[in-house]
């Protein structure tokens, strides 16, 4: 009965939400699984379409993020960090499964599809159609909460999500029902959660605390994304520093998702829960905001370059990871799943590649991580993909792909010396070049793709 009347409160919060109411370090393979060590819970914090540096403590001189900023000082903090790909859908699906999109078979955000001119439903229809038998594959696919349930972890989503429903995901709970036919396609309900209030997210941490069980929380809040629709208080903050009100939209959209990981935060605190909660912060994928429309820049989101690809990324839990801001050390968001198994003590399933970020050594070793950028409507790797990437220290290497991209050059850039990608070195630089080609080549021999 307890367990009913508890479910009963989350769906009544659900409904709230949808309509607008408001020690020393870890190390490797340690298992908190015993009485004396109690397993943490953990919180994935997923922000949307954002530029690397568009944080506080990340140098930028408006945008304010105080809540992040204070996270990413208390926790291991890595400033190189990369995701798989510029595109939402498979930046997530590698965030939850630890695979590179051609390991999981989500490319882009949709399967190529018709479009009806002028009929909305009927290609809203199309597409779900066209996208079936991808979210069948994908259930397929092994996920950390489905990794996670072995330890008897509750899993919760909230946001954005692509994969059908959040039951696809390995959920136990979640606000993502998928159904196309309700207008399904990337969160649908989930997408409320930060713009409409975070009771939803509140009442699945009461529900796992009744419970008595650890819990892990998928926090992927549709903010700052478009649309930029911040409260006036926020808007009117940027609105005379920044050089457009597009740009003082987007700025503000920043503050305001950080305003809602202070929320959380808060929610943790008062549960007295934080001292065994595990924080792991990373974004989809980048954005640099258009200054005279509502769109962003094409060497941002989609593109291979690092506004589009880079994120800050960080593991935090009080007292038992040590702080450090790290500026150099490369990471990727593959990192995330194998380090979170390596905390609970779950080993590693072969097929990742990423490693377990509090392993000094493997990090030490590691000499490259990988990227791959694939159509926005695609069908298989080698009929949609656009670009392959390989980022060393200090040298980046951008493969276009011979057909999709064939007016495309190889481009290699020394990121220590020209962060932004201005000067293409690949002409005066060919062994550097084809040294890193074969770094991509081992790499996807190894994942046997």
């Amino acid at each position: 009965m307890k367990s009913l009347f508890i479910k009963g409160l989350l769906l009544i919060a659900l409904l709230t939400t949808l309509f607008g109411c408001n020690k020393s370090s870890v190390q490797n393979k340690q298992d908190f699984s015993t009485k004396e060590e109690p397993l943490p819970n953990i919180v994935f914090i997923l922000s949307d379409d954002q530029a690397y540096n568009d944080y506080s403590f990340m140098g930028h001189e408006h945008i304010k993020t105080p809540n992040i900023d204070k996270m990413a000082s208390e926790g291991l903090t890595f400033q190189r960090g990369y995701v798989t790909a510029s595109l939402c859908s498979p930046s997530l699906a590698s965030i939850i499964t630890g695979l590179y999109p051609r390991q999981n078979n989500i490319l882009g955000n949709d399967w190529v599809y018709e479009r009806v001119k002028g009929d909305r439903a009927a290609s809203r229809k199309k597409r779900s159609e066209a996208y079936a038998h991808v979210i069948e594959d994908f259930k397929k696919q092994q996920t950390l909460p489905d990794m996670l349930k072995q330890k008897g972890y509750l899993s919760f989503q909230t946001g954005k999500w692509w994969h059908g429903s959040y039951k696809e995901g390995g959920f136990d709970y979640g606000m993502t029902h998928g159904n196309p036919e309700k207008g399904g396609r990337h969160g649908d309900y989930g997408l409320r959660i930060g713009r409409h209030g975070m009771d939803t997210l509140n009442s699945y941490i009461d529900f796992a605390v009744e419970e008595k069980k650890p819990f892990f929380l998928w926090y992927a809040p549709f903010m700052p994304h478009q649309p930029h629709t911040p409260p006036d208080s926020l808007f009117q903050k940027y609105v005379d520093v920044a050089p457009t009100e597009h740009v003082a939209k987007y700025w503000a959209m920043c503050e305001w998702f950080d305003i809602t990981i202070g929320q959380l935060n808060d929610k943790i605190e008062e549960k007295g829960l934080m001292e065994n909660t595990l924080f792991v912060y990373v974004c989809d994928n980048g954005w640099i905001q258009n200054k005279n429309r509502s769109t962003y820049e094409r060497n941002s989101k989609r593109s291979p370059y690092d506004f589009g690809m880079r994120t800050p990324i960080f593991y935090k839990w009080k007292g038992k990871i040590s702080p450090k801001m790290d500026k150099t050390t490369l990471t990727s968001s593959l990192d995330m799943v194998p380090t979170v198994l390596s905390l609970v003590g779950i080993d590693k399933p072969k097929d990742l590649h990423g490693v377990n970020v509090l392993d000094k050594k493997a990090l030490q070793e590691r000499k490259a991580v990988f990227g791959e950028i694939y159509a926005h409507d695609f069908t298989t790797v080698d009929e949609s993909k656009y670009y392959e990437i390989v980022y060393t220290n200090p040298y980046k290497l951008i493969i276009p792909d011979p057909v999709r991209k064939a007016d495309e050059e190889v481009q290699l850039y020394d990121l220590f010396q020209d962060p932004e990608e201005q000067n293409n070195l690949a002409k005066s630089k060919p062994d550097v070049v084809a040294s890193l080609k074969e770094r991509i080549n081992e790499e996807w021999k190894e994942v046997g793709l």
